[in-house]
């Protein structure tokens, strides 16, 4: 039987700063950090690698989890910080919130950016799209109460 969707996971070059973002912009608390160097034979099976060295901070909001991984080993070549949406495979992170346009202004204070302001559809929802430090895609999104879209946590 599936229960849901559990976590989506970042991989970064710089899991602090990362974390941080994370923690100090979205409200996301630490559950638990661990790290290994080459001694995790389970790890390097489910992936599908060899010899992994990395670090993972998982991150916890109010439904979901977030995962934060930055290897040492193998070492993945950097992508460009800034991914179209339109790129096969997976895209974004959409982050539910209660007032869009009070949180579009905090981040964009804090140096988020955006690609436009919020976009308004009614009826189903108001949203916009940002980027996190690392360049991933974050959407924010305050649903219409009746829409299709509508949030339960």
């Amino acid at each position: 039987m599936i229960l849901g969707l559990h976590h989506a996971s970042i991989t970064t070059g710089d899991i602090d700063r990362l974390a941080a973002f994370y923690r100090d912009q979205f409200g996301f608390e630490t559950v638990m950090e661990t790290a290994w160097h080459g001694d995790n034979a389970r790890a390097d099976a489910i992936w599908g690698v060899t010899g992994s060295a990395v670090r993972m901070v998982m991150l916890r909001t109010a439904n979901a989890y977030l995962e934060l991984f930055e290897f040492a080993h193998p070492v993945s070549p950097e992508r460009g910080s800034q991914r179209p949406v339109s790129h096969q495979g997976l895209t974004h992170i959409c982050i539910a919130v209660s007032d869009l346009e009070a949180e579009y202004a905090r981040l964009s204070a804090a140096g988020m950016a955006f690609n436009c302001a919020p976009q308004h559809m009614p009826g189903v929802c108001s949203a916009v799209y940002g980027r996190d430090p690392d360049g991933n895609l974050i959407e924010l999104i305050e649903p219409d109460p009746a829409g299709p879209f509508a949030f339960r946590a």
